[in-house]
């Protein structure tokens, strides 16, 4: 068992593509190993800004003889079928074996010398690698079929051992020599193996370990700011970034000067982050200091005096950029700012982002006129100065928080302006020159420019949070205005892109809408929002199709200018397609029903993370019309909880086998339609479908009727039943209605028994007509008293 070096020499790989480079190497050296039988014992990877390295641990000097037995034509078969079989094994017809009138090719192959087998594989691995982007370089770079390479291929190091491993790709041949630093030795260095290689460069100023670079840039950086009295702020993307930009790392503490602090943080700490790979320190205050540190790459005789000088130079240029930036943009106000968005188109198909703005401020108003949005203490300055019980504070406390309560209207009035004032600033930003620059920071400087104008701190906290949540860990808005101004965003988008049939498809996503969706859905949720979403999304779909429709004319008008054409009017010479005219209301209401079902997807997915199980979202969905997420979210939490019970586990087994037994004995009995399972869509205590089988039946009795209605006497199961669901069916329907979904869970458990028993003693199909249709009349009534809560079918168990 020996070692193997294998390096491949290139210049400056980006550092982004790194650390997946690396991971790339050892794969597909493994992958080319094992076509011979070869397997490293393990696999040490290196990568620098300048090398791709790894070591092969324990590697055989040889491969092993392999016996393989090939399957040939039968004996009695043709000529041409033998020949064909011999050419593929390179036998004779007497080496072959007859076994029970088949042949059998049984081929021996000798080991290989490894050495041989790596010679062939390299030349492989280094055409077959997978960069992101690649290149070709030099004269031969006129051919498609020349090297490709992230960047121009140098050298190539492959030692088996103590011998080279002779190999050549493109002119490129293998060798002992390598490059150290390219400044502190910038000559050649004779590795003799993969014992020496990782010390022999170390000497020559190049640590060839990622993890060992971040480590050094990590603790060298902190070390230089504690001794000013500083901390970093952590950053392990950027110690990567300066760790695939070094090869022999070394941090330099710098300074700037401190009246560009006046600029808000955020700008500051991108320039340095962003433009300059800095890292970013803060004071014993916890505030942003006049101070950063980089990554030099060289250990520099003066200390790195120069080093930091030229980048204090060069940082007080961008920060003078953007001091001049925030300046300027404070001169304008926003409401100015935002009459540039009629500039900006924000679809081909949904006209400018001043429309958009214009849907969001209607849609955000109607939030709060409608009572949808409100605040049990209304602060208008601004999120955190006071503080309620909301949806958050019940998770934590298990105290239910109160559905909202209707604000005055006077205060209702106020936070609706408000709400809408935020809304047609929002986007406001979009045509600074701050967010020009730094695309980032779109939202939060529309939050300074807001405050620095004086504006009301809910308007301008709902300004700089309005796109919030963007991802799974950000943080969801809980200030009034805030929730009403992100909400109508996300819904508007939604909606826009389903008016035009540009949903998501596949994992193809270009207007992040799934991001939108799942958006919508935590603000609903944690802030315990009651919005009829079929109601909303269909109030902005026929809004949207209005303006999209006077877009297109618009469109169809100047084109028609332009080519000559008089009447531009749809039907006329000139007329757009057809997806450009006003959208029907059919089309309307199918949309908010593909927009309904796109939200059930997302909530699949956001609650799966959450522990809740898909089938049971199916379940409540199943029963239509439900558009209320808080509403469903918490039937679903209740059935949940419910069907992890010994009562909801048998409750479902028995529901099943009733709904079995409905399903073949009596196909056309109905089951509740679309829109009935909602809190205020349930059917009356004691109400039932009616039930059409083949043979005439007696009605069953209602609650308090007895059995006087039955032609015959019921069993003591069966009477026993019915006298369940007399009392279950109400109590159901009740919690249903008061939304108090573990009652109508507890009023179902109460079924258990009775129906185990009735199907352990009674029999359904009697021989009587009458008993029979009265049997599958009361198993319609327990499967849909059990629909009334969810549709226990789409439950897997």
């Amino acid at each position: 068992m020996t070692d193997f070096l294998l390096e491949l020499r290139c210049e400056e790989i980006p550092a982004r593509m790194q650390l997946k480079a690396s991971d790339d190497l050892a794969r597909l050296f493994t992958e080319e190993l094992a076509k011979s039988g070869l397997t490293p014992g393990a696999i040490d990877s290196f990568v620098t800004p300048r090398r791709l390295a790894l070591i092969a641990r324990d590697l055989p000097l040889e491969t092993a003889a392999v016996s393989e037995e090939h399957k040939g034509p039968r004996t009695s078969a043709p000529p041409q079928a033998l020949e064909g079989f011999l050419r593929k094994t390179g036998l004779t017809q007497d080496q072959l074996e007859d076994r029970n009138g088949i042949w059998f090719a049984v081929v021996n192959k000798p080991g290989r010398a490894t050495a041989q087998v790596l010679a062939q594989a390299i030349p492989a691995i280094i055409r077959a690698f997978p960069w992101p982007k690649s290149m070709r370089w030099g004269v031969a770079s006129q051919t498609t079929e020349s090297l490709r390479w992230v960047r121009p291929l140098q050298g190539i190091v492959a030692i088996l051992g103590e011998q080279l491993i002779d190999c050549e790709i493109d002119g490129i041949r293998s060798g002992y020599a390598t490059l150290g630093h390219r400044f502190h030795h910038p000559a050649e260095i004779t590795i003799g193996g993969a014992g020496d290689y990782a010390e022999k460069l170390r000497a020559c100023h190049v640590i060839v370990s990622h993890q060992e670079r971040q480590a050094i840039i990590a603790d060298k950086a902190a070390q230089a700011a504690a001794a000013h009295g500083y901390t970093v702020i952590d950053d392990k993307g950027l110690v990567a970034e300066n760790a695939g930009l070094t090869e022999w790392p070394v941090p330099l503490l710098g300074d700037f000067d401190p009246v560009f602090l006046g600029v808000p943080p955020e700008v500051i700490q991108l320039t340095l982050r962003i433009n300059q790979k800095y890292f970013v320190l803060r004071d014993a205050d916890g505030k942003l200091a006049p101070a950063f540190i980089c990554t030099a790459n060289i250990d520099a005789k003066d200390g790195g005096a120069a080093i930091i000088a030229g980048n204090r130079k060069v940082l007080a240029a961008r920060l003078s950029d953007a001091r001049f930036f925030w300046e300027q943009d404070r001169k304008t106000r926003l409401e100015d700012q935002a009459k540039k968005l009629e500039r900006i188109t924000f679809h081909e198909k949904l006209g400018t982002v001043a429309d958009k703005v214009e849907r969001v401020a209607k849609l955000a108003r109607w939030l709060v006129e409608e009572g949808i949005i409100t605040s049990g203490t209304l602060s208008l300055e601004g999120e955190g100065r006071e503080r309620v019980l909301d949806a958050n504070d019940a998770r934590h406390t298990g105290v239910e928080p109160p559905h909202p309560s209707p604000l005055p209207a006077g205060e209702r009035e106020q936070l609706a302006t408000l709400a809408e004032q935020a809304a047609r600033l929002c986007k406001a930003d979009l045509v600074t020159e701050m967010v020009g620059e730094f695309p980032e920071l779109q939202g939060v400087m529309g939050g300074y420019y807001a405050r620095a104008e004086g504006l009301l701190d809910a308007v301008a906290d709902a300004i700089r949070d309005h796109y919030k949540p963007v991802g799974q860990g950000d943080d969801v808005p809980t200030a009034p205005v805030t929730v009403a101004v992100s909400l109508a965003d996300k819904l508007d988008t939604l909606a826009s892109f389903f008016a035009i049939d540009e949903k998501p498809t596949g994992s193809k996503d270009p207007f992040a809408l799934r991001r939108a969706a799942l958006g919508v859905i935590r603000l609903l949720d944690n802030n315990a929002l009651r919005l009829p979403l079929l109601k909303v999304t269909e109030l902005q779909l026929t809004s949207i199709s209005s303006s999209a429709a006077t877009y297109a004319m618009i469109e169809r008008e100047k084109a028609a200018a332009l080519a000559g054409i008089e009447d531009a009017h749809p039907g006329g010479a000139f007329s757009m397609p057809a997806a450009s005219h006003p959208i029907t209301g059919e089309i309307i209401t199918q949309n908010s029903l593909w927009l309904l079902d796109f939200f059930a997807d997302r909530l699949k997915v956001q609650q799966r993370e959450a522990g809740v199980r898909h089938d049971l979202i199916d379940a409540v969905f199943a029963l239509g019309g439900e558009d209320d997420l808080v509403r469903l979210l918490a039937r679903v939490h209740a059935l949940q909880s419910f069907v992890a019970t010994d009562d909801g586990a048998n409750l479902l087994a028995g529901y099943k086998r009733a709904a079995n037994i409905l399903k073949k004995e009596a196909p056309q009995t109905p089951s509740p339609q679309r829109g009935e399972g909602r809190g205020e869509g349930e059917r009356a205590a004691g109400e039932r479908p009616a039930l059409d089988v083949a043979h005439p039946h007696p009605t069953l009795p209602l609650k308090g009727e007895g059995h006087s209605t039955l032609s015959y006497t019921p069993e003591i199961a069966e009477a026993a039943l019915i006298a369940a669901l007399d009392v279950a069916e109400p109590r159901t329907a009740h919690a249903v209605a008061a939304e108090d979904f573990e009652g109508a869970m507890a009023a179902l458990a109460t079924l258990r028994a009775p129906i185990d028993a009735f199907f352990e003693s009674v029999t359904v199909n009697d021989a009587d007509p009458a008993k029979r249709a009265a049997r599958l009349a009361l198993l319609a009534r327990v499967r849909d008293a059990v629909h009334s809560v969810a549709d226990f079918s789409k439950i897997a168990g």
